[in-house]
């Protein structure tokens, strides 16, 4: 199968012919989750976009490693230098230690994933085991004179580095209104420039997550942490990054700035970067609290629900979007996700019911491939989807012999939508047989076994923590002299 893909690439700003750097092998990491509180529905959409990438190169041939990072250290308040982590702060209000706050809501995250039928990555490495990678990188960028320390902290000189490499390429800052909007707030704080970042923080007394270094007792910038995992895993150079474009600047225009600084050339060949998911509007962000986690949608248990909606619901409601558009979040939206998926699912199902015909009546080889066409013009779903349901109208119309198929274009046909549906779109019928209910159970005994080994280790607040977050979704979880047992309510 010879398929030729096209993405937008962020850094030229146009439509690429993808040719990978070592045919058939694809390097892609994509920034994964801060582990603090539970995953919301815009967190779903880079997920689901990089995930229909990932199925789609592997569909077409290509052999993927997949990186996906966790963010369990560096990452503070705002996306700034200065303030709290994120993890840290989270562990002091719960009185957890922070690998605890880590731990638990990775494997919700996990959870939400498998619901959303999310392949998981090849590696998922975390920021707090690579920091001896974090810190060779500090020091080469460092012997290179593109950083400086100043008591105890490492920052990124960005305008040594613009001297000789561009700075805001990617999101298309110009570096010299950058430093002459700011030059006046110099010396404010231990930066040379308040747009200097940080790639390696003194950890201030209190700081519960901090190493040795030669620099001081600190932890590394939030930064560094994606350009060092990416050159461990993927090596000095690989395919795509992708990421949220919420990400674009700062976090991924530093990354660029990092990678260069230390090796002296590009790491990327791509960026992707998929839009946000907006309520009314503004920006779906925990910051700004205006959030819908996927527990609460799956579980309708929510103000801003009118019901709950199944996993599928929200995956078919991502992918009738382009990942690079926007789209707002709404009742009558995710209503109407829910019918074009029974519609889909059901004009399958409809294959069946066709009796063979000595002749077709319709080009299935030309349908196929307005199908993939639809997909290497930039992973564009929505077309894909509009091909699929011209498809479904042909086999209405043949069940009722209104068109015919022969059995070989029926057999082909069948093939196809398996392929697109299930296989590339990794979209599943919730409402065939046990599939969704034994997914469900594996869920609930996974955290059930979770809640039984934090009381065997007294951490009575995790036990709880799961048994509250199970009772809204609602599952009843009772103590027995045996263990634990559960029941829907």
């Amino acid at each position: 199968m010879t398929q030729t893909l096209h993405i937008y690439n962020t850094l030229t700003r146009r439509k690429e012919e993808f040719i990978p750097l070592q045919p058939p092998h694809v390097g892609l990491y994509v920034c994964g989750p801060t582990v603090y509180s539970d995953t919301h529905l815009g967190h779903s959409r880079p997920n689901i976009t990089f995930d229909l990438l990932y199925r789609y190169l592997q569909h077409i041939g290509y052999k993927v490693r997949y990186v996906r990072n966790v963010t369990d250290v560096g990452h503070l308040e705002n996306d700034a230098d200065e303030g709290e982590d994120k993890i840290e702060k989270k562990a002091k209000l719960d009185e957890l230690e922070p690998m605890e706050i880590v731990q638990f809501y990775l494997l919700r995250f996990h959870a939400n994933m498998a619901m959303l039928n999310v392949l998981p990555p090849s590696i998922e490495p975390f920021a707090s085991g690579h920091i001896i990678e974090q810190q060779l990188m500090i020091g080469k960028i460092l012997d290179n004179g593109f950083a400086y320390v100043v008591n105890g902290s490492v920052y990124f000189d960005i305008e040594a580095y613009s001297k000789k490499h561009s700075y805001g390429k990617l999101s298309g800052r110009v570096v010299e209104e950058l430093l002459n909007s700011t030059r006046e707030l110099a010396g404010q704080s231990e930066k040379k420039n308040p747009n200097d970042f940080a790639i390696w923080k003194k950890a201030e007394p209190g700081h519960i997550m901090h190493w040795p270094s030669v620099w001081s007792e600190g932890f590394p910038g939030w930064h560094l942490e994606c350009s060092a995992m990416s050159t461990k895993y993927l090596g000095e150079e690989f395919d795509i990054h992708g990421g949220g474009m919420d990400l674009l600047f700062p976090h991924h225009e530093c990354e660029i700035a990092q990678s260069v600084a230390a090796t002296g050339h590009e790491a990327v060949k791509y960026w992707m970067h998929n839009n946000m998911i907006t309520i009314n509007g503004q920006k779906m962000a925990r910051s700004l609290g205006n959030y819908i986690t996927l527990f609460d949608m799956f579980s309708g248990k929510n103000p801003l629900l009118e019901q709950a909606y199944s996993p599928m619901t929200v995956r078919f409601f991502i992918l009738q979007a382009h990942y690079r558009g926007t789209m707002d979040f709404s009742n009558e939206a995710l209503k109407a996700a829910e019918k074009g998926l029974e519609r889909l699912l059901s004009g399958m199902k409809a294959l069946d019911k066709i009796k063979p015909s000595e002749k077709s009546s319709f080009n299935v080889a030309d349908f196929r491939n307005r199908c993939y066409n639809a997909l290497n013009d930039d992973l564009n779903s929505p077309i894909l989807l509009a091909e699929l349901f011209e498809g479904v109208k042909l086999i209405n119309s043949c069940v009722v012999e209104k068109e015919g198929l022969t059995a070989s274009d029926i057999a082909t046909m069948k093939e196809m939508y398996n392929a697109f549906v299930f296989e590339i779109l990794g979209l599943k019928d919730e409402k065939n047989g046990n599939e969704n209910t034994n997914l469900v159970a594996g869920l609930v005994d996974f955290l059930i076994d979770l809640r039984k080994k934090a009381k065997a280790n007294k951490d009575f607040a995790t036990s709880d923590q799961i048994r509250n977050h199970l009772a809204d979704l609602g599952v009843e979880v009772k103590d027995t002299k045996d263990g634990m047992e559960w029941s829907l309510k």
